[in-house]
């Protein structure tokens, strides 16, 4: 495994990154967050609500990783339960509803796979979010700010652009579980993620994702101003679409894999 790969890798589970809570509160002002599924209880490893980009509404939602042991404990470490996924689509059909775009910022190894969340339908909660997400008629931007793992983070990510930081990942499922699948050998993760091409340069050349913003450590002040900016414009222009223009764009654009 390359030494770059491995460095990536390593970064993108840096503690240290910015959370989506970070970047929503230092991206849009007036941002307050709205809670529950309206089915079971609310899921804190998703956070979502309204703010204003610009002096426009947008819909934010993301998945939030903790910053220390107990903050990861509260936030069961950033691997959301079904329910916070119907927090997020519940959050995302009311942004249709008043015709606010979507922001969605993602951070995940993955789905939760425990036992009751797997009782309580993990796997058709992410599904309903791939659904409803297709069609949903809004524009809609993902960016992967750390760990973009598997169904868990694609069902945040079926948007009409994605973006990724410099140094983050985005895969089908986590280097180690790869490599258990392939050689039963979960030690054997660096080499997994050389062959995943799971980097964001990768999956640039790939046409996988659309943009890479670049980094300049964990806590600059250019990082959140440049997604600020691009955001703006990317807003702009999407919300200047046509719906039905909108809508087979978005369409094309995953059908191409």
């Amino acid at each position: 495994m390359t030494s770059k790969v491995a460095y990536i890798l390593k970064e993108a589970r840096n503690q240290g990154r910015l959370t989506a809570l970070d970047y929503t509160q230092a991206i849009f002002d007036d941002f307050f967050e709205l809670h529950g599924d309206r089915n079971f209880r609310d899921d804190t490893a998703v956070i979502g609500g309204i703010g204003k980009l610009d002096g426009r509404a947008v819909t934010v939602v993301g998945i939030q990783k903790g910053k220390n042991f107990h903050d990861n404990l509260k936030r069961n470490f950033g691997q959301p339960h079904p329910e916070g996924y119907r927090k997020a689509l519940r959050l995302m059909k009311q942004a249709e509803k008043f015709g606010r775009p979507v922001v969605t910022f993602i951070n995940t190894a993955g789905a939760y796979p425990g036992k009751g969340a797997e009782e309580r339908g993990q796997g058709e909660a992410i599904a309903r979010n791939l659904l409803e997400m297709s069609n949903l008629k809004v524009p809609i931007i993902a960016i992967i700010i750390g760990e973009g793992g598997s169904g868990g983070a694609l069902a945040l990510a079926l948007a009409d652009q994605v973006w990724m930081l410099e140094n983050t990942t985005y895969s089908i499922l986590s280097p180690e579980g790869f490599a258990s699948i392939l050689w039963k050998d979960g030690s054997r993760a660096t080499e997994a993620a050389e062959l995943m091409k799971m980097t964001a340069a990768d999956l640039k050349n790939q046409g996988i994702i659309d943009k890479i913003i670049p980094e300049r450590g964990y806590f600059s002040r250019e990082i959140i101003q440049l997604i600020k900016t691009q955001l703006m414009d990317e807003l702009a222009h999407l919300s200047a679409l046509p719906t039905e223009q909108l809508l087979e764009d978005r369409y094309q654009r995953f059908r191409k894999y």
